[in-house]
């Protein structure tokens, strides 16, 4: 388990700091490294973007030429790295893709601010260094995309966000086709950058490319205006392209945070606290050279896990009701995040930095991760899911249905321990997913 204290030595030291969600820039429009006083709205001081989403220092985590094997990651830089190869071996994804489900047929989306130029090309080197199919990335530049420049860390730092979404989605769904819509403008805190997200999701519904969308930034509630005063419109009048995608069938997936739970405060992070998302929280994995485990899955304590001001209890939700309460909680399910335990990525937009990295990317890493595993679903099942926390908590409390409980471990000193059942530190707990694509599709 990281420690609060080994987790800002991870995260957070160093000069160059970038968040490990894309709402990392404290460069952007409307950013500040500093949180405001608390608001008479919420139980507790609202959080900063720093503290929302952690940060991922380019600058100290080393680049390799080529991958090492997780033991000797441990002793070189004293964590563990990752393959797809074993990420296939842990969530028991081998099965299906021997049955034939790879995800093909289907599509991700994944929105980002800014994209990678080199994209296309480190999907194929990480493609050839693990044996992966390679496929296109249809690029869709959503408005006024400035040139890349690798110089502006934000421009950086969101380049590092598409590279881990982009792979991580492909690591799991090799056979989905991925697009990647590239906005204009930083999503930083707030409504900030939103707008263009929104837009972009509603014309690719309204398009009908897409069958999941994974989202792997996040804004606190209460940075929106109007929220200390309960006006929350702001916020509702921005998810008009969530709403198009419920409507046609498309799953949202989010990042739940990287700043840890509060479970004295209600401000969810948004867009994984609206009740049209699937939000996705984190663990930590410990496994070895082949990809078994060492010992169960722990609750990341990192992972944001929170009660939304805005939303109240989803009727999806209703079976957990006596842990939420009145809310919306979050998370509803997890896959790895831990900075202990991360996925090798392999990028070249920064000439400086180009090669293999595996710098742990919190919640980043669980939402396209558990994106492939819906489109896996999707494939089996012949059709979208839509939205599948529907079919989770019907999942939850039955046997066999790939839903694996999660005991141990909490998401910092105010968040939220893991215990049996649902719970806010890992939601429904994580996945085998052979089992759990086939119970999704009806399968089981």
């Amino acid at each position: 388990m990281v420690t609060p204290s080994r987790r800002r030595t991870l995260l957070t030291t160093g000069t160059a700091a970038l968040s490990a969600l894309a709402v990392l820039a404290l460069t952007g429009p409307g950013a500040s490294a500093t949180a405001p006083t608390a608001s008479p709205a919420s139980t507790g001081a609202v959080r900063s973007p720093r503290n929302l989403v952690g940060g991922q220092v380019l600058s100290s985590d080393p680049v390799f030429k080529s991958p090492v094997s997780t033991s000797a990651c441990r002793k070189q830089i004293d964590r563990g790295c990752y393959s797809p190869l074993q990420y296939d071996k842990a969530y028991d994804l081998s099965p299906l893709y021997a049955e034939g489900v790879t995800g093909k047929g289907r599509t991700i989306v994944i929105t980002d601010s800014f994209g990678s130029p080199t994209i296309q090309h480190d999907l194929e080197v990480f493609d050839k260094q693990w044996g992966l199919p390679d496929t296109r990335v249809e690029v869709v530049k959503w408005g006024d995309v400035p040139d890349f420049d690798h110089k502006d860390p934000d421009m950086n730092g969101w380049a590092g966000e598409t590279t881990l979404d982009v792979e991580a989605a492909h690591a799991v769904a090799p056979g989905a086709h991925i697009v990647l819509v590239e906005t204009g403008v930083a999503e930083t805190e707030g409504p900030v950058g939103i707008p263009e997200m929104q837009s972009a999701v509603n014309h690719l519904v309204d398009e009908g490319k897409g069958d999941v969308v994974s989202m792997s930034w996040a804004t606190s509630e209460a940075r929106f205006p109007g929220f200390d005063l309960g006006d929350y419109t702001s916020l509702t009048t921005l998810r008009y392209g969530f709403s198009n995608a419920a409507r046609h069938g498309v799953t949202l997936t989010a990042s739940s945070g990287d700043g840890g739970g509060h479970a004295n405060r209600v401000d969810a992070a948004w867009p994984a606290g609206d009740p049209l998302v699937t939000a996705v929280g984190g663990t930590e994995l410990r496994l070895d050279d082949a990809g078994n485990r060492l010992e169960p899955d722990t609750a990341w304590s990192g992972s944001g896990g929170d009660r939304s001001k805005v939303f109240s209890r989803p009727a999806y939700q209703n079976p957990v009701r006596s842990v939420v309460g009145e809310h919306r909680g979050t998370p509803d399910i997890s896959m790895a995040a831990s900075p202990d335990g991360a996925l090798w990525m392999y990028s070249s937009f920064d000439p400086t930095r180009t090669g293999w990295t595996a710098d742990g990317a919190g919640t980043s890493e669980s939402s396209p991760l558990f994106a492939g595993v819906v489109a896996l679903a999707d494939q089996l099942a012949g059709h979208r899911l839509g939205q599948v926390d529907r079919l989770l908590y019907r999942l939850h409390g039955h046997r066999n249905t790939g839903l694996v409980d999660v005991t141990t471990g909490n998401t910092g000193p105010n968040g939220y321990t893991a215990g049996p059942g649902y719970d806010q530190a890992t939601g429904l707990g994580t996945v085998d997913a052979t089992r759990l694509v086939h119970a999704l599709a009806g399968r089981r």
